[in-house]
């Protein structure tokens, strides 16, 4: 099999947990001790105020075995910002409260405040062949610059930015392109992960096939590109061979897609062992971008993503609800908002997960939102701007059956600007789905559903719904607690493109007094232990 090599990831800010399914070892309890303040660092060549974690950026990386504990002590020094970390991927079973989401699991942690995260490493048995890439994350916007691995460089002539020598300084060693030294001859696994704020990127290797082989800790039936499409929250696992020219280096790059760029690439070095790290690849060879408005191979992409045989998890054959969710660009009060079936979602001030185990119902909505859209007033293959711009404010959650199985429709329409429609990245916290299958135009309840690929559909835990199309996604109720479901997209989801769902909470334990402290809960005796 595949030797395994660095790992790539394209990112603002983050840390790494790498979980690895070693049945024969014993499980250990894993500690660290995180400090996260702002630092000045130039990461892109401009000298600026960075989220840090211990000094860091990308952050410090936590390697784990299944059935490891976790124990991360977080210290927020930001001074005058709220605080939580969500470790995107690990399904906290057993640890809701773990979550790291403000406002549906936890209350924020202040300034100089320490909160303790806790949990088990779990591998459901989807993910028993699959080396599991998750990542907790930070939040750090890059709007000029992308960044591989924490490196790229910005455009020191921009105008109007009030640059100074001081401030933008390309010879800066710090912002050095990221270079991956391999060694020719030989097989790399690569993983890739994408953590934009906004935009969908494209992965390109000078020279380089890729062979795609898993997606969110599922090994995939493979496929060859030449270009990956990722999109924010997304994790792949690439094999690359090193059977180039080995004497000299080669260009790894990203741009933006599904967006009128105006960001320069994001470059790093695949160096050939002996060429010197810091030697760099001829600039014609630099891989030409993708046409950002051609969205048929990002579709394709999304379509070719199988099982693997063998690993093949079969899905339900049927479901007990379908839930349909139109996501569209709104106003409301004369402010821009996003909605999902034109209600725009707003966080509670206290957590979901607190109100609900503790019957405080008065401090959301018990108007749960609406489970499709009006047909008559949307029509969501118009290329006019939104018709029906108006949506209202909500703040309440689907509650469901535990260990049912639901189906989501993610039906994507026009936005407020005239034949515009944006790709948005679904993420759902503490489950993975299976991916039914893909369409363009308006959903058909009657006809689309027999077109579903219950064969050998992938299983993933964040999915893009394409421009003017729709997405269809199954999973099971099955892990109690509270979890969001939202854009991955960092304006959408705090602008309300996100829903909750809550399913079991009668059997979540007793909750940390930790998460508590914010809206109803101060007072309320917590009593367990994370």
């Amino acid at each position: 099999m595949a030797a395994e090599g660095s790992r790539i990831s394209i990112l603002c800010f983050f840390t790494t947990l790498l979980c690895f399914s070693l049945q024969t070892s014993e499980a250990k309890v894993r500690h660290y001790k995180w400090e996260v303040k702002y630092e000045f660092k130039s990461p892109d060549c401009y000298r600026k105020l960075v989220i840090t974690i211990n000094g860091g950026t990308p952050g410090p990386t936590i390697i784990a075995q299944q059935n490891d504990t976790v124990v991360v002590d977080v210290k927020n020094s930001l001074g005058t910002e709220n605080l939580a970390i969500h470790w995107h991927g690990i399904r906290q079973i057993g640890s809701p409260w773990a979550d790291g989401t403000e406002g549906v699991t936890q209350c924020p942690v202040l300034p100089g405040d320490t909160f303790r995260y806790k949990f088990v490493v779990d591998r459901t048995p989807y993910e028993q062949a699959a080396g599991l890439s998750a990542k907790p994350f930070v939040w750090v916007g890059e709007p000029q610059s992308l960044l591989i691995h924490g490196k790229g460089r910005f455009n020191c002539s921009t105008p109007g930015l009030g640059l100074e020598p001081a401030t933008c300084n390309n010879t800066n060693p710090e912002c050095s392109p990221y270079t991956m030294t391999v060694v020719p001859g030989k097989t790399y696994r690569l993983r890739i992960g994408s953590l934009t704020a906004l935009s969908a990127l494209s992965f390109q290797i000078d020279g380089h096939n890729m062979t795609v082989v898993e997606a969110d800790g599922h090994y995939v039936d493979p496929f060859v590109v030449q270009t990956l499409y990722i999109y924010s929250g997304e994790t792949y696992s690439v094999l690359i061979r090193t059977d180039q020219n080995p004497t000299r280096n080669y260009w790894i790059a990203t741009n933006v897609v599904g967006r009128n760029r105006t960001t320069p690439p994001g470059i790093g070095v695949l160096n050939y062992y002996p060429n010197h790290p810091k030697r760099s690849p001829p600039p014609i060879n630099l891989p030409s971008a993708p046409i950002w408005d051609d969205r048929r191979p990002r579709v394709e992409q999304s379509r070719a993503i199988r099982a693997r045989p063998g690993h093949v998890h079969d899905p339900p054959r049927s479901s007990d609800r379908v839930i349909v969710t139109l996501n569209t660009q709104n106003e409301i009060d004369g402010f821009r908002r996003w909605s999902v079936n034109n209600v725009s979602f707003n966080l509670p001030h206290t957590p979901y997960l607190i109100g609900l185990k503790h019957k405080l119902l008065h401090t959301f909505s018990q108007i749960p939102p609406p489970e499709d859209y009006d047909r008559a007033r949307f029509d969501v293959t118009s290329r006019a701007r939104n018709s029906n711009p108006n949506a209202t404010v909500g703040d309440g959650v689907y509650r469901l059956k535990f260990g049912s199985t639901v189906d989501l429709i993610l039906q994507n329409g026009n936005t407020m600007v005239p034949n515009n429609s944006e790709t948005h990245p679904w993420h759902l916290h503490g489950h993975d789905f299976w991916v039914l299958g893909y369409g363009e135009g308006e959903f058909d309840p009657k006809r689309d559903p027999k077109g579903y690929n219950l064969v050998d559909p992938i299983m993933k835990n964040t999915v893009p719904v394409h421009p003017y199309g729709w997405t269809a996604l199954r999973f099971k109720a099955d892990n109690p607690g509270v979890w969001m479901f939202h854009c991955h997209i960092e304006s959408h989801f705090y602008m309300g493109m996100g829903v909750v769902f809550e399913e079991g909470i009668e059997m979540v334990g007793d909750l940390p007094a930790a998460i508590g402290g914010c809206g109803e809960t101060k007072g309320l005796k917590l009593h367990g232990k994370p």
